[in-house]
C-alpha cells in the first residue's frame, strides 16, 4: 500500500485478463482461429529466415531486413498469443504481476521496432529504386546492420520509458485488465488517479513513432511512383511495383490498426472495439507478411528451386 492509501497490483500478484470472457460463445472459434494463424505466423516466417540465411542470392540488404522483420514478428506475436490461447481455452484467465510487466514491455518494444524497421525497408526500396547506381554505397552492409541495431535499440528504448509509466500509476485494488493481453491504454483505464500526463506521454511518442514513420514511409513510395511512371520497361515497372505494392501492403495492415489504438486517449476508446482491432494486428498482420512478400516472388521461388535441387 502507499502512503495515501492506495494500492497497487504488485501487492496482489496477478492480473485478470478479461479477454474475451464476455463472449464465451465465440472463445472456442477464437480458439481455432487464432491457433491456426499463430502456426501460419510460426511457419511462414520461420521459412523467411531459414531461406534468407541459406541462399546465398538472398543475402541482399532487402532480406537482411526481411529477415528482421520475420524474427520481430515472431517475437511479437509469442509474446501474447500463447496467453491467449491458454486464456481462451481453459477457464483460468490470471497472469501474474511480473508476467504483465514482462508481457507489457515486449509487445510495447517490438510494436515500436516494427514502424521503425518499415521505415527502414522503405528506404532501402527508395534507395533501390530512385538511386540504383549509387544503392550499394549507400546501403552498404554496415549501414544496414546499423539500421536495424537503430530499429530495436529505438523500439526497446521507448518501451523503458512507458512501461515505467505505466506500472508506477496506482490502481487501487483494481486487477481485472479487460483485453486479452497487458497493454498500456488497458492499464491506463485501470487508474484510480488522474493519468492525463500518462495519456499525453502516450499520444506523443506514438506520434514519434507511428505518425513521423508514416510520413516518411510514404514520402518515400511517392518517390518510388514518380521514378517508376518514367521508367520505360515494362518488366521492370512490374518487378518494382510488384516489391513496392507488398511493403505497402504490409505498412497499411500494421499502422492502420495501431493508429486506431494508439492515437487517441484510452478514456475515449471503447474496450471491446480495442479488443478486436488488437486481435488483427497481433494475429492476422503477422501471419500474412511472410505471404505478402512470398507470392509471386521470382527471388524467394529461384531460392526455394536452389535449396531443393530442382535448380
Amino acid at each position: 500500500m502507499n502512503d495515501d492509501g492506495k494500492v497497487n497490483a504488485s501487492s496482489e500478484g496477478y492480473f485478470i485478463l478479461v479477454g474475451f470472457s464476455n463472449w464465451p460463445h465465440l472463445e472456442v472459434v477464437l480458439f481455432v482461429v487464432v491457433l491456426i494463424f499463430y502456426l501460419m505466423t510460426l511457419i511462414g516466417n520461420l521459412f523467411i529466415i531459414i531461406l534468407s540465411y541459406l541462399d546465398s542470392h538472398l543475402h541482399t540488404p532487402m532480406y537482411f531486413f526481411l529477415l528482421n522483420l520475420s524474427f520481430l514478428d515472431l517475437c511479437y506475436t509469442t509474446s501474447s498469443i500463447p496467453q491467449l490461447l491458454v486464456n481462451l481455452w481453459g477457464p483460468e484467465k490470471t497472469i501474474s504481476y511480473a508476467g504483465c510487466m514482462i508481457q507489457l514491455y515486449f509487445v510495447l518494444a517490438l510494436g515500436t521496432t516494427e514502424c521503425v524497421l518499415l521505415v527502414v525497408m522503405s528506404y532501402d526500396r527508395y534507395a533501390a529504386v530512385c538511386r540504383p547506381l549509387h544503392y550499394t554505397v549507400l546501403m552498404h552492409p554496415r549501414f544496414c546492420h546499423l539500421l536495424a541495431v537503430a530499429s530495436w535499440v529505438s523500439g526497446f528504448t521507448n518501451s523503458a520509458l512507458h512501461s515505467s509509466f505505466t506500472f508506477w500509476i496506482p490502481l487501487c485494488g483494481h486487477h481485472q485488465v479487460d483485453h486479452f493481453f497487458c497493454e498500456v491504454p488497458a492499464l491506463l483505464r485501470l487508474s484510480c488517479v488522474d493519468t492525463h500526463v500518462n495519456e499525453l506521454t502516450l499520444m506523443i511518442t506514438s506520434s514519434v513513432f507511428v505518425l513521423i514513420p508514416l510520413i516518411l514511409i510514404l514520402t518515400s513510395y511517392g518517390a518510388i511512383v514518380q521514378a517508376v511512371l518514367r521508367m520505360q520497361s515494362t518488366t521492370g515497372l512490374q518487378r518494382v511495383f510488384g516489391t513496392c505494392g507488398a511493403h505497402l501492403m504490409v505498412v497499411s495492415l500494421f499502422f492502420i490498426p495501431a493508429m486506431c489504438i494508439y492515437l487517441q486517449p484510452p478514456s475515449e476508446n471503447s474496450p471491446d472495439q480495442g479488443k478486436f482491432i488488437a486481435l488483427f494486428y497481433t494475429v492476422v498482420t503477422p501471419s500474412l507478411n511472410p505471404l505478402i512478400y512470398t507470392l509471386r516472388n521470382k527471388d524467394v521461388r529461384g531460392a526455394v528451386k536452389r535449396l531443393m535441387g530442382w535448380e
